[in-house]
């Protein structure tokens, strides 16, 4: 799961307080990406060995090059625009969101946890989760599938009812 929950209170002062990362899946991680442009230019270079030594390597260097450099542009603006990240803290007083936005922008909100209420709802888009206090909407994990905002909303259904 994109998301972690941690239990922010010691055990033995029988406070309450959560604390939830959430970040978007990366399906291709940094290892696999070094992989990945390895074997590609790996792969592209095999049928350019039976050109050695002719002035047709020199045609199609350029374009293998341009394709490379095509993947790895490509792949790291993917990284770039995933470079996400919200985190929800609960206590028995406040409840406080902040989410580090793709450019590096932070947005946060904060509010009376007794009033924060999670909903799940079928639109805009699949299981659409979002917290309210009765006066602001947020939505809470858009980049994470319908299965995983389903099973987050049920975990915070969990700690809210705890906080209570």
């Amino acid at each position: 799961m994109p998301y972690e929950w941690q239990d922010m209170a010691p055990d033995h002062t029988g406070a309450v307080s959560y604390r939830v990362v959430l970040w978007p899946y990366r399906s291709l991680p940094r290892r696999g990406f070094v992989w990945f442009i390895g074997l590609t230019a790996g792969f592209m270079a095999l049928p350019v060995v039976a050109m050695l030594g002719t002035a047709v390597l020199w045609g199609l260097l350029p374009f293998m090059l341009l394709v490379i450099a095509g993947i790895w542009f490509a792949i790291q603006r993917s990284y770039a625009q995933g470079d996400m990240a919200e985190e929800l803290t609960l206590d028995r007083r406040t409840a406080h969101v902040s989410r580090r936005d793709p450019g590096g922008r932070l947005r946060e909100w904060t509010t009376n946890s007794h009033w924060l209420r999670a909903t799940l709802r079928r639109g805009p888009v699949e299981s659409y989760l979002t917290l309210t206090d009765g006066r602001r909407e947020i939505e809470l994990g858009a980049f994470l599938t319908p299965e995983e905002r389903r099973s987050l909303h049920d975990d915070l259904q969990r700690r809210l009812a705890r906080l209570r």
